[in-house]
């Protein structure tokens, strides 16, 4: 005892009265055999706050254990009487731990064994309780917790749990891999509630048993009439407890991450996976009857592939059809269903035997009238329909092959895959496409993979693609061929270094990016056309969409766009329809005519003079390494126009690329909005949707920033507050004098519902209507100075 007194007065005078900390010596503890593990700790302390005298603290570590009686017991004592440890990072403890985990490696005599062991495995598991993470493995190593019994740590584990250490009693059988013994719903459903997904993860994450029976779980809450509460009723009291993260959607969200993440059969969460169908379904509706860009054959695949033989999505798809259609496609659709008549809705049955013929006669007048449309608007192949080949086996590819891997050969390479429409998973090319100058060949992936497997020769066609695209002196064509390549090494993993081995090819994608940073005007037949206003001409065609990508392109090269109704076919679907055909032949092929264009005048077009040195040769440029132009370097038609006017345009978005600038607007009540755009959608349901197609082609926008008219006193607008003169009524849409239609149906659902929304505004020049944004009042105080100035020097 006496020792230890005289310990602890040195080290205070030792502390307190030394008057240069770098020349104090510490009494070495190895001095007194069986020293206090306490007296230890209070001089590792002291050295802890002296930072320059780490390396002094390691050496005093290690003889402080070297004279303890005890090392391991020595330890615990030392944790258990500080607090030091507890907080993050690396503190004294953590320090000491890690040192004495090294020092016992290289004095393996101190371990213990038996009934000792078992006691200091007592002490540690109620350290690791409470402990911080970077504690957990040194401790549990250190102590040997993984020799410890089974059964005792499971009830230690279990009385963590009772007592609300939820997040304890998940990291620590992480920790000790006590998961397969454990209730897997249990000890993962507080857990949900405090949205500790990740925790959640990792819990499951080794043993793929317990990912199947979480997934089963999670998917019977997402069951249509299960309540959600009384899952959570039972922790009402929980602590951090976070209701509105635990509900269907983030459940969703959670079986996709898992299904994705362990790769489990999807087959096993039936609940969810039906809820993402019936999204599917909607999201199809949507795109074939408010945005009208997917044909019916098309929107009728989908839909097939997309409900199957489930009775529980067919019964949603009827329904669907009565609220966007009628109920004679309602009851087409029951037949082609075989549904029973207890499912069907009042008013369909009526309807099972009429009209079918002559609702075939009309739609094949609308599909003449369609393909003369498409011929006279977009782009048409230039070569026979002979000269395309559809390939689906070895010994008719050797023909291609022979035609392609020819020296100086210039060819349009293209790849179509059927949409997932956010499913799991990666796409799988379908279909290949080859252009040459005179024929385009069509290559069968599902069908060559298959071939390939049965017959052999697995290696052929990857060794085939490898060439063409490692061959330098072979130029290939593509519009974002970075992403065509990922998806095929996705599809065959043999060509999965393909992107890395390919010389020769030309990414019109780049070529596109260049065009759009120029500045001069691109010329179509001696008229001018804007380089970033391809709207204007969409108008004159009566186009409800602008074009974009590798059809705005084609469109601004070679004079028509392509006619995308087909990008979104089932491209696994066998036999493909002649339009799919026609349309990757020509997907593939305007790539070759593009390029030459381009080649024989690149300077109209604001390129360099030397294109083709530029660019053949070059690896194709990753579609996300940019993800913007620089806008300093291009301006709108909006922007140049505000330019020469002396305004400042408060907005980058889309809005400002899109905007007309007009300078006259409509002022329309909130109500009267209403008013028109519930006759919007009942137009929709009576028929009067010919009348209401051109309010959809853009949609209308809230504006924070760039609302031209949300001031009548602003310079140079023109706010009318009453209805003009030569207004005229087509069913419930508004036609301006000139023939504007307002674009009331555009508006999104529930802004109209927002209190702080009293009027709208609508362009009289293109219909668009505009409204404040959630912050537009945020940027008004903003620029409150400005505003009051202009103000001032207009009145």
């Amino acid at each position: 005892m006496g020792a230890r007194v005289n310990y602890v007065k040195y080290a205070l005078w030792w502390q307190w009265n030394s008057p240069d900390i770098t020349q104090q010596i510490t009494p070495s503890p190895s001095s007194f055999r069986g020293q206090d593990p306490l007296l230890l700790l209070k001089t590792l302390q002291l050295l802890w706050t002296k930072k320059e005298m780490k390396k002094q603290l390691k050496e005093e570590i290690r003889r402080g254990f070297a004279g303890l009686e005890d090392p391991l017991a020595g330890l615990l004592d030392m944790l258990e009487s500080s607090s030091d440890w507890k907080g993050k990072g690396h503190s004294l403890g953590y320090y000491i731990t890690t040192e004495l985990q090294l020092w016992i490696k290289e004095h393996p005599a101190v371990q213990q064994s038996g009934i000792k062991l078992k006691k200091l495995q007592a002490r540690v598991l109620r350290i690791l309780a409470h402990c911080p993470a970077n504690l957990l493995d040194p401790l549990i190593s250190i102590y040997q917790l993984h020799t410890a019994d089974r059964n005792y740590l499971l009830g230690h584990v279990s009385h963590l749990y009772h007592k609300g250490d939820y997040k304890e009693a998940a990291i620590l059988s992480i920790k000790l891999k006590l998961q397969p013994d454990q209730d897997v719903e249990k000890m993962c459903t507080p857990l949900l509630l405090q949205d500790k997904t990740n925790l959640v993860e990792d819990y499951v994450g080794e043993y793929p048993e317990l990912q199947s029976k979480l997934l089963q779980i999670l998917d019977t809450w997402c069951e249509p009439g299960f309540n959600i509460r009384d899952v959570t009723r039972q922790y009402q009291g929980l602590s951090r407890y976070k209701p509105d993260k635990f509900n269907r959607k983030m459940l969703s969200k959670l079986v996709f991450r898992l299904l994705d993440r362990f790769n489990v059969d999807p087959g096993l969460c039936p609940n969810v996976i039906n809820q993402r169908h019936l999204r599917t379904l909607n999201y199809l509706f949507y795109k074939r009857f408010v945005e009208k860009t997917m044909t019916q054959e098309n929107w009728t695949d989908h839909v097939q592939s997309t409900v199957g033989e489930n009775r529980w999505l067919q019964g949603h798809l009827i329904q669907l059809l009565i609220s966007y259609c009628d109920l004679k496609t309602a009851a087409r659709w029951v037949q082609h269903c075989n549904l029973p008549k207890e499912m069907l809705p009042y008013g369909v049955a009526d309807e099972l035997q009429k009209l079918q013929i002559q609702e075939r006669v009309e739609e094949a007048t609308k599909a003449d009238n369609y393909e003369e449309s498409k011929k006279k608007d977009h782009y048409q192949l230039p070569i026979p329909r002979a000269n395309i080949h559809f390939l689906q086996t070895w010994e008719e590819t050797l023909q291609c092959w022979e035609k392609v891997l020819q020296p100086g050969q210039v060819v349009g390479i293209d790849m179509e895959w059927r949409p997932s429409f956010g499913m799991v998973g990666k796409p799988r090319v379908s279909l290949l496409q080859i252009a040459l100058n005179d024929e385009v060949f069509l290559l069968d992936l599902p069908r060559l993979l298959e071939h390939a497997e049965t017959e052999g020769g697995k290696e052929k066609l990857p060794h085939f693609i490898q060439m063409l695209y490692s061959d330098a002196a072979i130029t290939k064509l593509g519009y974002g061929m970075s992403g065509d390549l990922s998806s095929l090494a996705a599809t065959w993993p043999a060509l999965k270094d393909t992107d890395k081995q390919a010389q020769g090819v030309v990414d019109l994608l780049t070529v596109d990016k260049q065009l759009q940073k120029s500045s001069i005007d691109w010329k179509k037949g001696g008229q001018k056309v804007d380089v970033l206003s391809p709207e204007q001409s969409n108008e004159d065609r009566g186009f409800r969409q602008p074009e974009k990508g590798l059809s705005l392109l084609v469109q601004h090269v070679l004079g028509k766009p392509l006619d995308k109704t087909e990008q979104l076919s089932n491209w696994e679907k066998r036999p493909l329809r002649e339009e799919q055909i026609l349309y990757a032949a020509s997907d593939a092929y305007c790539l070759l005519e593009i390029y030459e264009k381009l080649c024989k005048d690149p300077a109209s077009f604001g390129l360099s003079s030397d294109l083709t040195a530029s660019l053949v040769g070059k690896s194709s440029i990753k579609p996300r390494a940019k993800k913007q132009l620089n806008k300093q370097e291009v301006l709108s038609p909006s922007g140049q126009i505000a330019r020469q006017e002396g305004r400042v345009i408060l907005t980058s978005g889309l809005p400002y690329q899109t905007v007309c600038n007009c300078n006259k607007y409509l002022k329309v009540s909130r109500e009267r909005m209403r008013q028109l755009v519930e006759g919007s959608r009942q137009a929709l349901g009576d028929g009067s949707a010919g009348c209401l197609a051109r309010s959809k082609e853009k949609p209308s926008q809230s504006c924070d920033a760039a609302m031209p008219a949300c001031n009548a006193a602003q310079p140079g607008y023109t706010l009318h507050s009453e209805w003009p003169e030569g207004l005229d009524q087509c069913g419930a849409s508004m036609v301006l004098a000139g023939g504007t239609v307002l674009q009331v149906a555009a508006i999104p659902p529930g802004v109209l519902d927002k209190p702080e929304l009293t009027d709208f505004y609508c362009c009289t020049r293109c219909g668009k209507v505009f409204w404040e944004g959630s912050h537009f009042g945020r940027v008004v105080s903003q620029f409150q100075d400005v505003l009051v100035t202009a103000g001032d020097e207009h009145l």
